[in-house]
């Protein structure tokens, strides 16, 4: 932003509601003496910030405790920010399922929705499943259409910045896929879309297992492990937005695919699913002996990927997520191996969102995005008296 002249009044003007807005937003209401002692604007000024800001519907004034104006006479009078004056959209669009959480301009989730899709369904089918999901979303939450400020999305693949997916293997039709504008002309606010292991790394170090570090993995395991992971608390997507493809690790010497792993016959896993997986996982716990060997290769495998990404970012804390930390075996495996490669073992701990990880990491992009719109001025301008 250029330099701020007293020929900028409507600059100014829009620098200082952010300033108070921000302010509102930090506290659960506010007084006008409040508000000046907090932002250090004048009175008059805030006062004419604050009765815009109610023009735009982002505050309102709070009415007074009836008991509170019985003891001091006419009370101050109280604003708050009206976090239900717009609202944002996270969704997941995976393999398996559509899931869609509707919060408000706080990120509070309001409403949630998920919907069962088919691994085999084309790329339209699919994207017509998010349309229904986030329909419904809407409709049993009484929230319109038009009162979506941004959408975030995750999904599997190396994503672009403008929402192209340049390769996703994990989903029929997806190589190539413009998700961005298709999704754009569905909602006409801003989407944004990101990797689904990028956008669960978001989710843990906002709500989840990693909120006290800033230098965090997060690993989605399943049959083509992901990573995400933050550094110095900004999330590392790389020069062309494959970093922690860990899953492509087997194309570098080692050659065995999952589906060879998981083989308790000597022929390749098939069909290669969850539910498949799931079965060899429970031989295993019976005490099958080529099931457990079978979960042994898988979980190695598992631990060699991830090491490798532990030994190059130096993270303080791994997290391990996705489907495969429902199944026995993950966790310590991981642990004791790390423990045993990386010079300095992070911490380990599993998801906390769970399912809804990579859901909560797109809502938290979106919400970056609003509060991005209604505060960044604040940051590159001090405000003026």
């Amino acid at each position: 932003m250029g330099r701020l002249t007293g020929g900028d009044p409507s600059l100014l003007r829009r620098i200082n509601s952010a300033v108070v807005l921000h302010a509102l937003r930090a506290a659960e209401t506010s007084t006008l003496t409040g508000l000046v002692q907090v932002t250090g604007l004048s009175r008059p000024t805030v006062e004419g910030v604050v009765e815009g800001l109610m023009h735009t519907g982002m505050v309102a004034e709070v009415p007074a405790d009836e008991g509170e104006a019985r003891r001091q006479g006419r009370p101050a009078r109280r604003f708050r920010f009206r976090a239900e004056a717009g609202h944002l959209l996270g969704v997941e669009i995976g393999p398996h399922r559509v899931t869609a959480l509707l919060a408000d301009l706080s990120g509070r989730v309001v409403a949630s929705g998920h919907r069962s899709v088919s691994e085999l369904d084309s790329a339209d089918r699919r994207l017509e499943r998010v349309r229904t999901t986030v329909a419904e979303l809407l409709r049993r939450a009484g929230v319109s259409r038009s009162s979506l400020r941004a959408v975030g999305v995750g999904s599997p693949g190396i994503v672009e910045e403008d929402g192209t997916v340049r390769l996703g293997t994990a989903l029929p039709g997806w190589t190539g896929l413009p998700l961005g504008d298709r999704l754009r002309r569905s909602f006409r606010c801003p989407v944004l879309v990101e990797n689904d292991a990028n956008a669960a790394v978001v989710a843990e170090h906002w709500k989840g297992a990693a909120t006290d570090s800033d230098d965090v993995v997060m690993v989605l395991a399943g049959l083509s492990p992901g990573a995400g992971s933050l550094i110095g608390g900004r999330l590392h997507r790389g020069f062309g937005g494959a970093a922690g493809e860990i899953g492509a690790l087997h194309l570098l010497g080692q050659e065995d695919k999952p589906e060879d792993l998981l083989s308790t016959t000597g022929r390749p896993l098939a069909p290669l699913d969850e539910a498949q997986v799931a079965r060899v996982f429970a031989r295993a716990r019976r005490g099958d002996s080529q099931a457990r060997h079978a979960v042994d290769r898988f979980v190695s495998r598992l631990v060699h990927d991830v090491a490798a990404l532990v030994l190059a970012l130096d993270p303080e804390v791994v997290v391990v997520g996705g489907w495969a930390t429902g199944l026995d075996g993950v966790l310590e495996p991981l642990r004791s191996e790390l423990d045993r490669f990386c010079l300095r073992p992070p911490k380990v701990a599993l998801s906390l969102l769970g399912e809804e990880a990579v859901a909560t990491g797109a809502l938290r992009l979106a919400l970056d995005h609003v509060e991005a719109e209604l505060f960044a001025v604040e940051q590159t301008v001090t405000a003026r008296r």
